[in-house]
């Protein structure tokens, strides 16, 4: 019996040696595997990163959109029917291009950005009507939820917008906050429903419709929580003089309309301040780094122009490189645009250099104020020098 284990426990080993052993093969291959066509990646890189892409799925989506909007009325979508059709064909090839461009693109990390998973369910969700069409027929009842889950279409504009990203991040990083302030209404609803329930919820002169068992408790409570129809709900309970009711209604609304709302929405204003503020200094230094990189092209392209300059010169044989270049500031423009590389040519740098100018002036004026006070101090003092030794001398005299 112990051998036996022991040769299921020695190729469970061996199957699972093995099998990290191809797996460890295959991905070093992957990782090794270079494209051929990397000049017509970067080309269709391109074309998905430039704004004329974007502008071209924003218009197809928002044009989708009110394609489905006309399509909800049905003697539009009568009149109109070869139309609807000749335009979803049109949509969903502009999102099949988009997917399978993206996905050439980079077919690894696209499987990774969670927006992209999105457009991928999206494509699902356009593909289900068509295929229920094919196998279950037209006149299958589910059909109707089908193509109402055809308005996702329009989440696919999140992909395109910085701006509800960024929202969406928000909600997300508040979700944890959120999670523990809805725990707290919830219990905060189930105290005061079971004590509805006790209080209003009798059979005998209590108010069934409002308070008769747990579930319609809860959404009572909730209309109050929204401030919606309270006071219906109160006069019902005043018609039927009920005690304590007028006090139960004002705790609570004070409690989860005026504490737990006002906090779910701070704590929502709080974090979408704090994305903004990252979205902000995002584009900072997004704006920073083009400035750099168009600095970097017109270095590079004056530096090639010198450059070409150079090689005229050896080719033509010109008298001096100056008649060169004044030759060729001759072709300048005005509106060429000229990078200085050096530090102490900037504006910023030359505004600092010359109020250190200024500075220095100043402290050089005043040393020279102190010097001639000192000098004058010196004088008086060697003016006295003389009488002092005169006063000594007759002193001594005297003594003798």
């Amino acid at each position: 019996m112990s051998q036996h284990f022991y040769h299921q426990d020695h190729a469970r080993i061996l199957s699972d040696s093995l099998f990290e052993n191809a797996s460890h093969m295959f991905y070093e291959k992957l990782w090794k595997f270079q494209r051929k066509d990397t000049q017509f990646q970067a080309f269709v890189k391109k074309v998905i990163m430039s704004h004329l892409f974007k502008i071209i799925m924003i218009s197809a989506i928002s044009m989708n959109a009110f394609f489905m909007v006309l399509w909800t009325d049905y003697k539009t979508r009568y009149n109109l029917f070869r139309l609807f059709e000749v335009s979803e064909l049109i949509f969903v090839s502009i999102y099949s291009s988009e997917f399978c461009m993206k996905l050439y693109v980079d077919p690894v990390n696209y499987w990774k950005d969670g927006y992209n998973l999105l457009d991928v369910v999206i494509i699902i969700i356009i593909f289900i009507p068509y295929s229920l069409r094919k196998i279950k027929g037209k006149h299958y009842p589910y059909l109707n939820i089908a193509d109402g889950v055809q308005s996702l279409r329009i989440l696919k504009l999140i992909t395109y917008s910085r701006g509800i990203r960024t929202l969406i991040t928000a909600m997300g990083q508040t979700a944890y906050t959120v999670a523990s302030v809805l725990i707290l209404f919830f219990i905060l609803m189930y105290i005061f429903a079971i004590l509805g329930f006790c209080l209003f919820g009798l059979p005998e002169g209590g108010d069934m419709n409002n308070w008769g068992n747990l579930a319609l408790a809860f959404f009572t409570l909730f209309s109050l929580a929204t401030v919606d129809g309270w006071t219906d709900l109160q006069e019902q309970l005043d018609a039927r003089n009920l005690i304590l009711s007028r006090s139960f209604t004002i705790i609570f609304i004070l409690l989860a309309s005026f504490v737990f709302l006002s906090m779910f929405v701070g704590v929502m204003i709080i974090h979408t301040e704090d994305s903004i503020k990252k979205f902000e200094q995002e584009l900072m230094l997004e704006r920073r780094m083009n400035l750099m990189e168009e600095k970097q092209v017109i270095l590079k392209r004056q530096q090639e122009e010198v450059g070409k300059l150079m090689q005229t010169q050896k080719d033509l044989d010109h008298k001096s490189f100056t008649e060169l270049v004044e030759k060729f500031k001759k072709t300048l423009r005005h509106t060429d645009p000229m990078v200085l590389d050096d530090f102490g040519t900037s504006l910023p740098f030359i505004d600092i250099y010359l109020s250190t100018l200024d500075n220095q002036d100043a402290t050089i004026y005043k040393l020279q104020e102190l010097y001639y006070e000192i000098v004058h101090v010196l004088s008086l003092m060697l003016e006295d020098l003389p009488q002092k030794k005169q006063s000594q001398s007759s002193e001594k005299v005297d003594e003798k």
